[in-house]
C-alpha cells in the first residue's frame, strides 16, 4: 500500500515537471535526447521528463547600452563614444543553436561596429550627421545579426564625450563664427542704407523742392516736442526761392 502511494507521488511529480505554460512573449525550443524538435508556445503544452529539455526565449525588445568606446576619429581626435542598441528575437531556433550567447554576441558587435564607424569619420560629420551614422551602425549590425535570429531595429549614438581641449577650441570657433556673422550682417545694413540715401539723394537733386518738404516736415517733428526752445540750422538754399520771389516783385512795382 505503501509503495503504490510513493509510486502515485511519483507519477504526479512527473506529470506536473511535465507540464509547461509559456507567457504571449515567450517562445520554448525543445531538444528531445539532444536533437532539436521544433519550438512551442505561448500557452500550455507537455514535455517528455527526462528526455526533453526547453530553452526559453524571450520575443520581447532588448535596449542594451553600449558601453563608451575609446575612438580616434579621421582628423586624429580622441573622444570617447556610447550608444543604446534595440533589438529583438525573431528566430527563437537560431537564437539558441546558431550563437552560444546572443545577448552577449550582440553587445560586442554593436560595440566594435561603434568604434569602426565612428573611426572612418571626420569629428564635424559625427556631430552634425548623427542620424546618417546611426543609420550605418543599424544596418551593419542587422546585417551581421542575422544569421542568430536577431533583428536590431535601432542604434542610437547616446553621448560624445570630448576632451576639454578641443571644448575650448570649438567655444573659440563658435564665438569667432558668431562674431563673423554679425559683422556680415552690419555690413549688409550699411550697404543697403547707403543705398536707400543714393537713391534719396538721385531724387532730391531732380526735384529740389522735395528738400523744402522734408525740411517743414522735420520742423513739424520738432515742435510736438515739449522743448521751450529749438534751434533749427536753416539751409541757405531754401531761403534762395524766398529772396527770388521778392526780387521779382521789386522789379514789377519799378
Amino acid at each position: 500500500m505503501i509503495s503504490l502511494g510513493v509510486a502515485g507521488f511519483l507519477v504526479l511529480l512527473l506529470l506536473i515537471s511535465a507540464i509547461r505554460v509559456l507567457r504571449e512573449y515567450e517562445r520554448g525550443v525543445i531538444f528531445r535526447l539532444g536533437r532539436l524538435i521544433g519550438s512551442k508556445g505561448p500557452g500550455i503544452f507537455i514535455l517528455i521528463p527526462v528526455i526533453d529539455r526547453m530553452v526559453k526565449i524571450s520575443l520581447r525588445t532588448v535596449v542594451m547600452d553600449v558601453p563608451p568606446q575609446d575612438v580616434i576619429t579621421v582628423d586624429n581626435v580622441s573622444l570617447q563614444v556610447n550608444a543604446v542598441i534595440y533589438f529583438r528575437v525573431i528566430d527563437p531556433e537560431k537564437a539558441v543553436i546558431a550563437v552560444e550567447d546572443f545577448l552577449f554576441a550582440t553587445s560586442q558587435l554593436a560595440q566594435t561596429t561603434l568604434r569602426s564607424i565612428v573611426g572612418q569619420v571626420e569629428l564635424d560629420e559625427l556631430l552634425a550627421k548623427r542620424d546618417k551614422i546611426n543609420k550605418r551602425l543599424q544596418e551593419i549590425v542587422d546585417r551581421h545579426s542575422h544569421p542568430w535570429g536577431i533583428k536590431v531595429t535601432l542604434v542610437e549614438i547616446k553621448q560624445i564625450d570630448l576632451p576639454l581641449e578641443m571644448k575650448r577650441a570649438m567655444a573659440r570657433q563658435a564665438e569667432a563664427e558668431r562674431e563673423r556673422r554679425a559683422k556680415v550682417i552690419n555690413a549688409e545694413g550699411e550697404f543697403q542704407a547707403a543705398t536707400q540715401l543714393q537713391a534719396a539723394a538721385k531724387i532730391i537733386s531732380d526735384y529740389p523742392v522735395a528738400l523744402q518738404l522734408r525740411f517743414l516736415q522735420t520742423l513739424s517733428e520738432v515742435a510736438t516736442e515739449n522743448n521751450s526752445t529749438t534751434i533749427f540750422p536753416v539751409p541757405i538754399d531754401f531761403l534762395a526761392a524766398f529772396m527770388g520771389k521778392q526780387e521779382k516783385g521789386k522789379e514789377k512795382e519799378e
